[in-house]
């Protein structure tokens, strides 16, 4: 069995984007779950003031941390700007998760024993038949379907290809070349799935509830749907830059 190093310094990377009623109780709620995390906010401009709330939490907790950016630049740009920044401050174990609860903050705890033997670690809607609450039928069978072709293409043996509630060992970043990673979205998770699996890092899963809470319409489009159905046969025959 591979010994791997303790886990000692967490951040946990929130992209946010208008969620000002959420982002306060979900920080909080962070907190509670594990021993003194570090929480970074990468918000879009939010014009709701979701960074303003984050940065008047920093200035009384050093552990809460906010990058600006001008506009809405894309999910898996966020989430590469929010890495870099948690592996300079020295992170051990860095998770990527939503700000509207629809990851629930109590299986933190789980995703850092999980890690223990692995050091990649997805939360999963998949493993247990079907958890998903809440999502329309439509929503929930192209999720599904999704998960299902990316793992027919590429051969990853995960149940849930793209989720977007998992945590990363530092190695596994570093080993990255976040530069080269292409995709947003759907295909931003399938594809740091792909990269961390073809560098030889042990891929784990652990079965969580989603439920989703976003009121209005699914942030899905067709551009998003090309994205993943594309991304999946570049990464099949290797097209994909390193």
């Amino acid at each position: 069995m591979t010994e791997r190093p303790p886990i000692e310094t967490i951040f946990v990377v929130v992209p946010t984007y208008n969620e000002a009623a959420n982002i306060e109780e979900l920080i909080s709620q962070i907190f509670q779950q594990l021993d003194s995390p570090n929480v970074l906010v990468v918000d879009d401009g939010s014009p709701d003031g979701t960074g303003d709330i984050v940065e008047g939490l920093s200035k009384a907790n050093e552990k809460i941390h906010l990058l600006r950016r001008p506009t809405k630049m894309g999910l898996g740009t966020a989430y590469r700007t929010g890495f870099r920044y948690a592996l300079e401050r020295g992170a051990d174990l860095i998770f990527e998760m939503d700000a509207d609860f629809s990851h629930d903050p109590k299986y933190l705890p789980q995703f850092v024993e999980a890690a223990a033997g692995a050091d990649m670690v997805v939360g999963s809607r998949y493993t247990k038949g079907v958890s998903v609450v809440n999502w329309p039928l439509r929503r929930l069978m192209l999720s599904v379907f999704a998960s299902k072709y990316a793992r027919i293409i590429t051969g990853l043996p995960l149940s849930d290809q793209t989720s977007g509630f998992k945590c990363f060992r530092r190695a596994v970043l570093e080993a990255i070349n976040l530069d080269a990673v292409e995709s947003s979205g759907y295909s931003f998770q399938i594809e740091m799935n792909f990269r961390a699996s073809k560098l030889g890092f042990k891929v784990g899963e652990i079965p969580i509830i989603f439920i989703d809470r976003f009121v209005g319409d699914s942030k899905i489009d067709r551009m998003i749907i090309f994205e993943a159905a594309w991304i999946v046969w570049k990464l099949r025959f290797g097209l994909y830059s390193n």
